[in-house]
C-alpha cells in the first residue's frame, strides 16, 4: 500500500499522538510502533521521521533527553507543555479532515 503522500501531512500528528500515549520514545521505537499498529502497512523512514522530530523540537513542541542503553546513547523525545496542547489541536484537525473526506468519498460514487 503506497501511503507516502498521505502520510507526509499526518506524520506530525502521528508522532504527537504516540508521545501522548507513551510519555517518551526514541526514534527507532516510534518507527517500530507505527509498523506494529498498522500491521506493517505504514513504514516510517528515518528520512521522514527525524526531520519532523527536529522541527518539532525547534518549535518547542518536543523536548529531548539522553540515556545510556547498552553502552549507546539513546535520545528520547517527549511532549512539552506546548506539545500537549498541540496534540489536542492536531487530533481535532485530523478528525475533522477525516470526517469531511469520508463525506466526500461516500457522496461521489465515481471516487469509490
Amino acid at each position: 500500500m503506497s501511503t507516502n503522500g498521505m502520510l507526509k501531512g499526518s506524520l506530525q500528528t502521528i508522532i504527537l499522538k504516540l508521545l501522548q500515549e507513551n510519555e517518551k520514545m526514541y526514534g527507532y521505537e516510534i518507527t517500530q510502533k507505527v509498523k506494529e499498529i498498522t500491521n506493517g502497512e505504514i513504514k516510517l523512514t528515518e528520512g521522514s521521521l527525524y526531520p519532523s522530530l527536529h522541527k518539532m523540537e525547534a518549535e518547542g513542541i518536543l523536548s529531548t533527553s539522553t540515556e545510556m542503553v547498552e553502552n549507546r546513547v539513546r535520545k528520547y523525545y517527549s511532549l512539552t507543555k506546548e506539545g500537549l496542547e498541540e496534540v489536542e489541536s492536531k487530533l481535532e484537525e485530523a478528525k475533522s479532515f477525516i470526517g469531511n473526506l469520508q463525506l466526500l468519498l461516500n457522496l461521489n460514487p465515481k471516487l469509490s
